[in-house]
């Protein structure tokens, strides 16, 4: 350790001086090294001869696409002056975005491309749908299909470690920014986020996608594997970062780098459960600046196992970012005010900086999801209430620039789509996100325009009854002591609820996540009241286990349909399904198992009817089942019907139920086979 007042040694000065510079080396360095390595996707076919009706000024190449999975594949291409693609047997051509779905075997399948320079192929493989993804040299061969061999086909790991390096450089570095005040956290405080974090990614990664595919997964997926391309590649053209666009690309370009580690959900779900099982653990320094320690670390401990954090951990989706995001934001903004300097000048530096900070993070969560705006108007409560009445003044001037300013910069910077045409292009995702969603039942009707109050009381039905408990006397608890940690928690609570202005009012709790933060954290400091109120020894470890204990128990009863958990004081799923109360069986679980059972028992080219299942893209039926599919049921040998409260579906009178796949009493899916 160096004494006060001695030299600094030479390798930490030069560190010091250069830290900055390095981890902008460090990202040269990787895009340099994916540039050398890398191999373009049409470099993976071979040369062809051409053809009298290919295109004037273009190129022929020919030889073989992986399809690990028979059935209906989308493919296509774009390009800018007419191409043509010819693939097992099916020809298209034209210019722009074109694409044809065909019915292919498994194995290996003919592809010849006729295309200008700059043309890119598109696919949508078994099993996915929506947005095209850009082809990968991993799932070509020059080689025709009888001889063809491919190395990991549908993954492109280079492109997906490099985005990992610059990823993991990029939270390096903002470490070594916030070095200080990291050191600065208590020691028990770091051990309690590590235990909470490890026990929640933990909680998330067993059985992984026990659940079945659910249905925006794909299309995140998918998007955020291109988007990983783009980055890595350095295109920033604006038709390269359309893909999805009514959502903004953060949320996709993290679960992009696992979708192309893995030609599968697996590591993108996986990376998924890391972020949200953060975003539970920071709730503990949280709950210590508002309502003490041990009520913070309770706090955690419940989120992290609260049925539909656990649900959306195991996800590819929006919902996971945003916990972290929120978070975080709030964190921050607890801390603008943290031993400020005594020197004014210095002390109003620093408030600036923190301030911009927050704006930030506030601009990466509205960069995961538009809805996160509210974020920024909980951190502004945060910051105003937490100043000290020497610096309110201050921070209200800069709080109103400075953290908007940083918040606006930051989704510009961080969203490429938006450097072409932003205004234009803001409202082209908006009118698309205000399209009409599907039916859904809420309180005994099927409706998708259900009221302001729809997410108010989605959170009470799906919270369970001993966390809800809780909640009462943590409200009781704020009632009593009126600081601003009780004016925190409360806004917290109830911000997030302003999404019910906006045309996204369905799914359950998705869209206000961070409520469900709030409702942990008032559950926290309830629970430690009523420790305090039983004024017996260990009462706190007593009521601590009892609550983690009730948890598990309700997540090992309803394993592993998460989703479709409801909590006691509404009879839970299968009350619900029967009165149409609430929406179950809503985003594709299930179905993986309903699907397996028909695979297992169909006779070889059986018909099989899809139109009672929606999502239908979730339907993994054997390849020799989708050239007979109907949609007419009473041609049919096999229906499945999924959804049966919210989905209606008429079933001939002579077929019979031989397979139901059950949630918690509810029905999520019906198997028929007819005679």
């Amino acid at each position: 350790m160096t004494e006060p007042g001695a030299p600094i040694p030479a390798p930490r000065r030069v560190l010091a001086r250069w830290w900055g510079v390095i981890p902008i080396v460090v990202a040269i360095g990787l895009l340099a090294l994916r540039a050398g390595l890398y191999v373009a996707p049409l470099d993976r076919l071979a040369p062809a001869a051409h053809e009298d009706r290919d295109p004037p000024g273009t190129t022929a190449l020919a030889g073989s696409v992986a399809v690990t999975r028979g059935g209906p594949v989308m493919i296509g291409f774009y390009s800018e002056r007419d191409a043509r693609l010819v693939f097992a047997g099916t020809a298209m051509h034209g210019h722009g975005l074109v694409r044809s779905r065909v019915v292919v075997p498994h194995g290996a399948a003919a592809i010849r491309f006729v295309a200008p320079p700059g043309a890119r192929l598109l696919w949508n493989p078994v099993g996915r749908r929506g947005e095209l993804e850009y082809l990968p040299a991993s799932a070509l061969s020059p080689d025709p299909p009888a001889s063809a061999v491919f190395d990991r086909p549908g993954t492109s790991r280079l492109d997906g470690l490099v985005a990992l390096g610059l990823l993991v450089t990029l939270i390096a570095t903002f470490v070594v920014l916030a070095r200080r005040r990291l050191a600065a956290v208590p020691r028990a405080t770091w051990i309690a986020i590590a235990v909470v974090f490890v026990a929640g990614v933990a909680l998330r990664w067993i059985d992984l996608g026990g659940f079945g595919q659910t249905w925006d997964e794909d299309v995140n997926w998918t998007a955020g594997r291109n988007y990983i391309t783009n980055l890595v590649s350095l295109d920033f053209s604006e038709f390269a970062w359309h893909w999805n666009y009514e959502h903004p690309p953060v949320m996709k370009l993290l679960a992009g780098i696992g979708a192309q580690l893995d030609d599968g959900f697996g590591v993108a779900r996986a990376m998924s459960a890391i972020w949200i099982a953060l975003g539970c653990a920071l709730v503990i320094p949280i709950g210590a600046r508002l309502f003490g320690f041990r009520a913070g670390v309770l706090a955690a401990a419940i989120a992290t196992l609260l049925p539909p954090m656990v649900a959306h951990g195991q996800i590819v989706g929006h919902e996971s970012p945003t916990v972290l995001w929120w978070a975080l934001g709030i964190l921050l903004a607890l801390g603008v005010h943290d031993d400020l300097s005594p020197d004014d000048r210095e002390a109003a530096r620093t408030l600036r900086i923190r301030l911009v900070w927050v704006g930030v993070v506030i601009g990466v969560a509205i960069a995961s999801r538009f809805v996160n705006g509210l974020l920024g108007p909980l951190c502004a409560v945060i910051v105003v209430a937490q100043a000290p009445a020497r610096w309110r003044r201050a921070t209200l001037l800069w709080g109103a620039i400075a953290m908007p300013l940083a918040a606006v910069a930051t989704v510009c910077l961080v969203s490429p789509r938006l450097w072409h045409h932003p205004l234009a292009s803001l409202a082209e995702s908006f009118r698309k996100l205000a399209a009409d969603h599907a039916l859904e039942p809420f309180l005994g009707t099927l409706t998708n325009h259900p009221g302001p109050h729809y997410f108010a009381i989605y959170l009470v039905a799906t919270l369970p009854i001993g966390v809800a408990a809780g909640v009462v006397a943590g409200l009781v608890r704020m009632a009593r002591t009126r600081d601003r940690g009780a004016l925190i928690a409360a806004c917290w609570l109830i911000i997030p609820l302003g999404v019910a202005a906006s045309p996204v009012r369905q799914d359950g709790v998705r869209y206000v996540m961070p409520c469900l933060l709030a409702l942990a954290l008032i559950a926290g400091a309830g629970l430690d009241q009523v420790a305090i109120w039983l004024r017996v020894r260990h009462a706190f470890t007593a009521v601590a286990a009892l609550v983690v204990a009730y948890l598990a128990i309700i997540l090992v009863r309803i394993h592993p349909y998460y989703l479709d958990y409801f909590a006691e004081q509404v009879g839970g799923a299968g009350q619900v399904a029967a009165r149409g109360s609430f929406e179950t069986a809503w985003w594709g679980e299930g179905v993986d198992r309903a699907v397996a059972y028909v695979n297992t028992h169909a006779l070889p080219g059986a018909r099989v009817a899809r139109a009672c299942v929606l999502p239908g893209h979730l339907t993994w039926f054997r390849e020799d089942l989708w050239k007979p599919m109907t949609n007419v049921n009473a041609e049919a040998t096999w229906i499945i019907h999924y959804s049966p409260t919210s989905q209606r579906c008429r079933i001939p009178p002579d077929a019979r139920p031989v397979f139901a796949v059950m949630a918690d009493g509810a029905v999520l899916a019906t198997v028929y086979q007819r005679p």
